[in-house]
């Protein structure tokens, strides 16, 4: 699928290759193309035990390999401190024949993520999401704040944005009512200082087993943000009564619930029309979460 511009499409042969120069030690390994709904790399899996990810787009490669080497700290920082399982990262490659930018390896996670695997009517993975929340927010931020890029800062900073999105809806879905749930949203009040957050708690970022929480991918984005950017996850992840074991279980108060369900409506309603047609699984997930906004809860 050629979900952005300029997409980089790698092939098995090119890890193989990529492998075999770099890292010689994993060159005997197989190497097999991994189906994912993922939006920012490429992965194949590394015999049994390890994956290699390739960013999908292109950038400068010092440029690249900064932004991975910050993801492999943030992984390193994660990794063992949470009840569940999440990828340790190994190495960081460079570009190579048909690779034009830096690469990274981590061990896999065995499993099935909840895009196949849907954990939305389970109270007991609900109580592991609250789990796994409440130990990230317990790891400390050591005097780091929000950076200021992305999701997590404050709601406004987003207005453009939305205004795009409820522009590009038009056509795919009844925009107006999403809009104004923005509207209500968008200047709910935060006294909370910065958590540390993983920051993109997405049905295919986690894995499933059985109804539980197997574990947790693409990790390389923790980070201090507004606390409620963790609960998105209350509405991509949930159904209404396992999200209100969520809500219980890590008390959340009634604007640290808003300001979730702001941040959840802020990403739905880009997957929804910038996937449409590259990836139907994203914007299936947006349409979903848009709908368990708008109902309420």
């Amino acid at each position: 699928m050629t979900m952005h511009p300029g997409q980089l499409h790698v092939t098995v042969t090119t890890v193989q290759r990529l492998v075999a120069s770099q890292m010689p030690r994993w060159a005997p390994l197989p190497v097999a193309a991994v189906a994912s709904t993922g939006t920012v790399n490429a992965v194949f899996r590394l015999g049994e035990e390890l994956s290699v990810r390739v960013p999908l787009q292109a950038g400068e490669p010092r440029s690249v390999r900064v932004q991975l080497e910050a993801e492999a700290a943030a992984g390193r920082e994660l990794h063992g401190r949470t009840p569940f399982p999440t990828p340790e990262p190994l190495a960081v490659g460079e570009p190579g024949e048909g690779c034009p930018v830096p690469w990274s390896v981590q061990t896999w996670l065995p499993g099935m993520d909840a895009t196949q695997d849907d954990p939305g009517g389970s109270v007991a993975f609900a109580e592991d999401l609250a789990a796994f929340i409440s130990a990230v927010r317990g790891l400390p931020t050591r005097g780091r704040t929000f950076l200021g890029t992305g999701r997590g800062g404050d709601l406004t900073a987003h207005d453009d944005y939305r205004a795009t999105c409820f522009e590009r809806g038009e056509g795919l879905l009844d925009v107006a009512p999403a809009r104004r749930l923005w509207n209500e949203l968008r200047e709910t009040p935060r006294d909370a200082p910065d958590a540390m957050t993983h920051g993109d708690l997405m049905p295919g970022n986690v894995l499933v087993a059985e109804g539980r929480l197997a574990g947790i991918l693409d990790v390389g984005g923790l980070g201090p943000a507004d606390p409620a950017l963790e609960l998105v996850g209350a509405w991509h992840l949930l159904e209404t009564g396992p999200r209100a074991v969520l809500r219980a279980a890590l008390a959340i108060d009634d604007d640290e619930w808003a300001r979730g369900r702001g941040w959840a409506l802020q990403q739905a309603m880009g997957l929804v029309w910038y996937y449409a047609e590259s990836n139907p699984v994203m914007s299936t997930i947006g349409r979903r979460t848009l709908g368990r906004l708008l109902a309420g809860d």
